[in-house]
């Protein structure tokens, strides 16, 4: 299977990318082809709204969510990892699934299977609904197949993210796909 994983953190060796690799090896080893987009630091503009493209056609931005169009319309797979920014996904990412506008009936109709993986401060309940429910949403609009989530509480730094429990679930995750 080809995965695409959109890495949403500004910080490259933050917790989410952590998270996001674990997730990798476990895909790998399991053999299968894994293409990671740092989305983060690509260069990327916001939708407009303009409506040009018409959900199906040529995007007036000139930039780097050509090469994630072509990567995600050429996967199986669809990864999002991402930190927790005030309950929700990083702008970094959000405005690549905004993006998602201008081929949104090719990339609904792919059927892709997608997974979720996060990393909060937090770590209490209330944390992370907001984003999951968020990611589910996006899932049953886009006919993407949620294949799982690592919603990453407690992993406000690297080290304590070495340290908890979420690096083998996205390991394992990984290998389950």
């Amino acid at each position: 299977m080809k995965i695409a994983v959109l890495q949403g953190s500004p910080h490259k060796s933050g917790s989410s990318n952590m998270l996001a690799k674990e997730f990798i090896r476990g895909a790998k080893e399991t053999g299968h082809n894994v293409t990671v987009l740092d989305a983060a630091h690509m260069d990327m503009h916001p939708c407009l709204g303009c409506g040009h493209c018409g959900m199906n056609g040529e995007c007036v931005h000139k930039d780097d969510n050509q090469t994630i169009r072509d990567t995600l319309l050429s996967s199986d797979m669809v990864v999002f990892a991402t930190p927790i920014y005030y309950f929700g996904v990083s702008a970094q990412l959000k405005m690549v699934i905004d993006r998602f506008y201008s081929y949104t009936m090719k990339l609904s109709g792919k059927h892709l299977k997608a997974v979720l993986i996060t990393a909060a401060w937090d770590d209490n309940e209330d944390v992370m609904p907001y984003c999951a429910g968020y990611y589910e949403k996006l899932c049953r609009y886009m006919n993407f197949e949620n294949c799982g989530m690592v919603l990453g509480t407690g992993c406000g730094t690297p080290e304590t993210t070495k340290k908890s429990v979420h690096m083998q679930k996205a390991y394992q995750l990984g290998k389950s796909v």
